[in-house]
């Protein structure tokens, strides 16, 4: 089935627990004649290491276990003075269910892994934000994981994640080599690619055309007149996919009648490997008027850099971000940059690995098209 037009600026392709966690109450024998712990309850000791369990909350409510489980499970199954005092004896041991023990006896967790880039980043806090909604809605939680750029550390959760149980897989994979993610999927937890699609239909995945923001944000400079421009584009398959449209747009109005100088830094890149970058341009001849960046936090270190050379923007240089940031609107001058559903991104991701579990789901890749947001750091170049 071919592309198929969605609202969101988007298209589709088919393509009773009976344990408790340590909590400090512990407990000890009931017998005949419990022993007087100090005024506490008849039968606990003060030791950190014991548990309440279900027997000591059905004793001292005076109710059978499965009573309690019902209360726990079932509440509406129980008549309310019987729940009350099963609920004030829950309070007074301080019980807590073993979340682990239920997912055991279940067969199921209700817990999703989340592996993402970089954590410190602060663009995938929407899309964090996103999914935690969607999952809250079904009753789940999120375990994050943080890559760091490293495939080792992907394998690791990857595996970790696996043995542990989760209930499927969110991933925002580092490497191009997918053999690992479609092996854990094979194996029974289900995963769903971000930011990476496979233009197959063996895996779910939610994406965004990053060859349209390219082109966007190349084509806006060229509509204002820009002839000499430079990309700083960080290593990566999704910068790639970038640097692909803003080749794009340059070769369309005539690459022989343009400069494209591109500047490849670390996709992690410290403010000295900036600023390095920075002092390329500006040594530049002839000196550009335009530069891109692959993302809004490497933007801003180009636009202090360049200001702290006594470079205006845009009034000497036009600058243009990527993702669209909440600070890149409040930003001296503010920054024009292109703006990524980073919510709606994250929240479409959950909900295919939501479908995962139906008994009908097909395998499908959504894609979002990114917005050029113009702001005031750019303008037409100088005159001459």
């Amino acid at each position: 089935m071919g592309p198929v037009k969605r609202s969101g600026r988007s298209w589709d392709r088919d393509a009773e627990a009976t344990r408790a966690v340590p909590c400090g109450c512990p407990i000890g024998g009931y017998g005949e004649n419990p022993p007087d712990r100090g005024g506490g309850v008849a039968g606990l000791t003060s030791e950190p290491s014991a548990r309440p369990n279900l027997r000591q909350i059905a004793v001292l409510a005076g109710v059978s276990k499965s009573t309690v489980s019902n209360v726990l499970n079932n509440p509406d199954l129980v008549a309310q003075d019987t729940r009350q005092r099963v609920e004030s004896a829950i309070a007074k041991l301080r019980y807590v269910p073993n979340g682990a023990a239920r997912q055991l006896r279940a067969g199921t967790s209700q817990i999703v892994g989340c592996m993402l880039f970089d954590v410190s980043n602060p663009y995938f806090a929407g899309l964090v934000r996103g999914a935690e909604d969607r999952l809250a809605e079904a009753g789940m939680m999120m375990l994050m994981c943080s890559l760091d750029v490293e495939v080792a550390k992907q394998e690791h959760y990857l595996r970790t994640l696996e043995q542990h149980g989760v209930r499927g897989i969110l991933v925002c994979p580092v490497s191009s080599d997918l053999t690992s993610l479609f092996q854990v999927q094979a194996r029974g937890t289900p995963v769903v690619l971000i930011g990476r699609s496979t233009g197959q239909s063996d895996i779910c995945a939610a994406d965004v055309d990053d060859r349209l923001g390219g082109q966007l944000a190349a084509g806006h400079l060229l509509d204002l007149g820009h002839r000499e421009l430079v990309y700083v584009v960080g290593e990566g398959l999704t910068n790639d996919r970038r640097r692909e449209g803003v080749r794009d747009a340059v070769a369309r109005v005539g690459g022989g009648s343009h400069t494209l100088t591109e500047i490849t830094i670390p996709c992690r890149a410290e403010e000295e490997q900036i600023d390095a970058a920075v002092e390329r341009i500006v040594q530049l001849a002839p000196r550009p008027t335009a530069v891109m960046c692959f993302n809004d936090h490497t933007a801003v270190s180009v636009l202090h850099g360049l200001q702290r050379r006594g470079i205006n923007v845009p009034r000497d240089i036009s600058l243009v971000g990527y993702d669209d940031l909440p600070f890149a609107a409040v930003l001296s001058p503010p920054l024009t940059t292109v703006r990524q559903p980073r919510y709606e991104l994250g929240k479409a991701a959950t909900e295919l690995l939501l479908s995962e579990w139906t008994p009908d789901h097909r395998h499908q890749q959504i894609w979002f098209e990114p917005e050029l947001v113009v702001r005031s750091s750019t303008a037409p170049p100088p005159k001459a």
